[in-house]
């Protein structure tokens, strides 16, 4: 398996998942010292018969599914099992399922690309299986091997490697879920999980495609708050958000901007993170972000920006509290250069329209390419496509 070299910068933060003698110990409780699976005892049951792939240009995100899947099984009397590849099917769960009824659940997203070569990347997937093992942590699932989690993946995109599209516009999307199976309603830590990876071949994630977005500024309704679980990929964070999606949609806006806190504090758009490229109130140019504090998510591509727009040198960059009330002096005063969204999904999704209080603000976009969002679609596509060699690169 080629070698994974991505660290994030957070993780002396992280909470502490480690492997030891071959087995994972976990600060969750869950075991003291548990076997995690190992790629090498892979099982793999080949589909009888191939689905025709999709037509691209009409592809809705995430309707369409390979031909196989990944399933790992884990019990508290018997550890991991061995990692089953199979032919895509239903799952068969327990009516008592705690994540049916617990919300006992988690899901991580990336993407695999095909380059120009007809190689097969993923892109930086160890920053994933960081993250999806910190939501284990605080959803006491158990601990696993990061890097065994990503050989299983790699072996099921090498065997459905044909609908990983041949396009610079399209890509193989990889979702990883691990959801409690305990057969029971107690409220409690599973007994019982199931780890599995589906695949779909995606295009673009919003249906204006690279266009700017709009979005509705409301304190109504919270995503995240500090104590809870805003900074792990549950899925209770995104099933909670619909209402107020479609609350967005009927004031004629395509996203929510999510605010926390009495001073309205900027902290993501819809399921992305959020920049903003301005002169600061120092005078300085500055690409700021919120803070991981708990509430934002600590996105891949966030910190894929961060990383490059640092190694650039050409502003400041800075993660920082931004509010309303910044942003909207900011628009006065003609301070603002651009804003956008980032996310595995739609990698940059700029910002046009910003509903708040009944006033509609206009983001700059320069004819719907702002300079730096696009600047960075550019550079992140070319890593991630091939036509920029990087250690982020993943070979399958």
């Amino acid at each position: 398996m080629a070698g994974v070299p991505d660290v994030p910068q957070s993780a002396a933060s992280a909470p502490a998942i480690e492997v030891c003698c071959g087995k994972d110990i976990s600060t969750n409780g869950m075991a003291d010292c548990i076997h995690s699976f190992k790629a090498a005892d892979m099982v793999v049951e080949l589909a009888a018969s191939h689905k025709a792939k999709p037509d691209l240009a009409n592809l809705a995100f995430g309707t369409v599914f390979t031909d196989h899947m990944l399933t790992i099984e884990w019990t508290a009397d018997g550890g991991w099992q061995k990692p089953h590849i199979k032919p895509f099917g239903n799952l068969s769960l327990h009516p008592a399922c705690s994540s049916l009824h617990y919300a006992v659940q988690l899901f991580e997203g990336l993407k695999a690309y095909r380059a120009m070569d007809n190689t097969v990347r993923l892109f930086r997937p160890m920053l994933n299986m960081n993250r999806m093992a910190r939501s284990a942590e605080r959803a006491c699932l158990p601990a696993f091997d990061k890097s065994e989690l990503v050989e299983c993946i790699r072996r099921l995109v090498e065997l459905d490697q044909s609908w990983v599209p041949y396009s610079d516009s399209a890509s193989l999307y990889i979702r990883p879920t691990f959801v409690g199976t305990e057969p029971s309603l107690g409220v409690k830590k599973p007994s019982h999980a199931l780890l599995y990876v589906i695949l779909s071949p995606v295009g673009s994630y919003f249906s204006t495609g690279a266009k700017p977005v709009s979005l509705w500024a409301d304190s109504k309704y919270i995503r995240a708050w500090k104590g809870g679980t805003g900074d792990c990929k549950m899925g209770g964070n995104y099933g909670a958000s619909i209402y107020a999606q479609y609350e967005a949609v009927d004031y004629g806006c395509q996203q929510v901007l999510w605010l926390y806190g009495e001073d309205h504090q900027i902290t993501e758009v819809g399921t992305m993170n959020v920049f903003l490229h301005w002169t600061n109130e120092s005078g300085e140019e500055e690409l700021a972000t919120p803070p991981l504090d708990g509430v934002i998510l600590p996105g891949i591509t966030r910190q894929s920006i961060l990383e490059l727009t640092r190694k650039w040198g050409e502003f400041k960059v800075t993660e920082r509290s931004l509010t309303m009330a910044d942003l909207r002096q900011a628009l006065k005063e003609e301070r603002v250069k651009e804003m956008f969204g980032s996310g595995t999904a739609c990698v940059v999704s700029p910002v046009g329209r910003i509903l708040y209080q009944g006033e509609n603000l206009h983001v700059p976009c320069e004819g719907n390419n702002p300079p730096l969002a696009s600047r960075l679609l550019r550079e992140l596509s070319d890593i991630q496509y091939g036509r920029t060699q990087s250690d982020w690169s993943f070979l399958v």
